[in-house]
């Protein structure tokens, strides 16, 4: 847990210095007179220590706030008030009972709700006053906060003018007394003794007295000889300040100075430590340089001789690179002409194929053919022993068939006939299939198959010149 906030321009902590302490705490101490004796509701205490002022004098006071952390720390500072607690919730969805305070104070919160939720709240803090309860509130007037002074606030969500801000307070109430607020530097006069028609306060955020009567600077005194003549009593307090509000406006001119300068300052001193770093570096760097320097001449000389090898290296490299790039050249055609040359066979090959499939063929063809003669072959000898048959027949039957002579021998001739025509058949087929057995031993000698594929180029180039 930490001990306390940090202060982000959204919610007054306690220990902030300027015009927000004299806001802030002002406007609890004037709400002081209505919470004595009361049940006090303050929404979005924040921190915690405005709740803690009204719980001086309140019967009890309750403070509502939604940052869960904020509560946390406000419980932990505050845990010694016995009548002072702190709840987590929305101001526009209060975490209280119907009629269950007597008093609100709500402190520059409206204007950090958005649009819609503003008569959310106001209806939710209407609900949780008894009968006869009273809200005490602030906001800023948006013409003098921030269009005046060209100031816009990051964590406002929607600013009032008065009309506006009567507007909204219309619905739930209508009776009201306005009283202003604002920082004003002046000068002040103060009746001795002090009295009941004017107030003061002095303190911070853990506690607020009636401020003393200030050790004068100068005396003013209203004289007469007697005490008849005295005039009336003068107010208890007065005051004045220039129209232009100059020393104001001169102290937030000084501070802004002050921070200008100190921001110049730093700035300055970085610029100084970064110049001491780089004067340090470059003297280290000069340092290495002087050594570098003294070191230099032998390292010249040997640099020298290391340049001329190495320009002769480089000579000889120059004509190894051409040499290189000849060789490239050279290896470039060599691999086009190779590449020309595998398509080529490729496509010999693809010839060849078809050629093979073609032989493939007539080899069929062909043993088809010697299939069909010898099935003729062999007919022609059944018909040879046929005839040699018939001839020892007829032979044996010379003699018994005399008288039938003229009938054999027509018989004969015919016979003869169709001997003669067979022997003719079959000495063409013996020439057909020696002719055949000749074609068979020649496909089958290497010449062969040496001739084949021009063979087959040479038909094929013929079918493309005829197409």
């Amino acid at each position: 847990m930490q001990d306390s906030l940090n202060f982000t321009g959204e919610r007054f902590v306690p220990g902030i210095e300027g015009e927000i302490v004299y806001e802030h705490v002002h406007r609890y101490a004037f709400a002081r007179r209505y919470a004595a004796g009361r049940r006090v509701l303050d929404v979005a205490c924040g921190e915690g220590y405005g709740s803690a002022i009204l719980a001086a004098g309140a019967a009890s006071v309750v403070g509502v706030d939604i940052d869960a952390q904020t509560v946390a720390h406000a419980r932990t500072t505050y845990a010694s008030l016995a009548n002072l607690t702190f709840v987590e919730g929305s101001a526009a969805a209060l975490p209280l009972a119907d009629a269950s305070v007597d008093l609100v104070v709500s402190f520059e919160t409206l204007e950090h709700l958005e649009a819609g939720d503003q008569p959310r709240m106001l209806a939710e803090v209407a609900r949780v006053l008894a009968p006869g309860g009273a809200l005490v509130l602030s906001a800023p007037n948006r013409v003098e906060y921030s269009e005046a002074r060209g100031y816009v606030n990051p964590f406002h969500r929607r600013e009032h003018d008065r009309a506006e801000l009567e507007r909204l307070l219309d619905a739930q109430f209508p009776a009201r007394r306005w009283h202003s607020q604002r920082v004003w530097l002046g000068s002040t006069l103060w009746r001795e003794g002090g009295g009941a028609d004017a107030e003061a306060f002095c303190g911070d955020a853990s506690r607020v007295d009636p401020a003393p009567v200030p050790a004068p600077m100068y005396f003013v005194v209203v004289a007469a000889r007697s005490v008849e003549a005295l005039p009336a009593p003068a107010p208890a307090v007065s005051l004045f300040s220039d129209v232009a509000e100059s020393e104001l406006r001169r102290a937030a001119a000084a501070t802004a100075e002050a921070i200008r300068l100190d921001a110049l300052l730093r700035d300055r001193e970085r610029v100084v430590a970064e110049r001491d770093g780089q004067l340090a570096a470059a003297n280290s760097h000069v340092r290495h340089l002087e050594d570098l320097v003294a070191a230099r001449d032998p390292m010249i000389a040997e640099r020298d001789g290391q340049l001329a090898a190495a320009n002769e290296r480089a000579h000889v490299l120059e004509g190894l690179v051409a040499e290189r790039e000849r060789l490239v050249a050279e290896r470039d055609g060599l691999l086009e002409r190779t590449n020309a040359h595998v398509r080529h066979l490729e496509e010999l090959a693809a010839f060849r194929e078809k050629l093979v499939e073609e032989r493939d063929a007539a080899l069929a063809q062909r043993d088809a053919s010697l299939g069909e003669a010898n099935a003729r072959a062999a007919h022609g000898e059944r018909l040879v022993a046929e005839r040699d048959a018939g001839l020892a027949s007829a032979h044996r039957r010379i003699g018994e068939v005399e008288r039938q002579h003229a009938q054999v021998r027509e018989t004969l001739e015919a016979a003869q006939r169709r001997t003669g025509e067979v022997e003719a058949e079959c000495a063409r087929l013996d020439r057909a299939l020696e002719a055949q057995e000749r074609i068979i031993a020649y496909r089958q000698s290497l010449r062969w198959w040496f001739r084949l594929p021009w063979v087959r180029a040479k038909l094929a180039w013929k079918r493309f010149t005829r197409a």
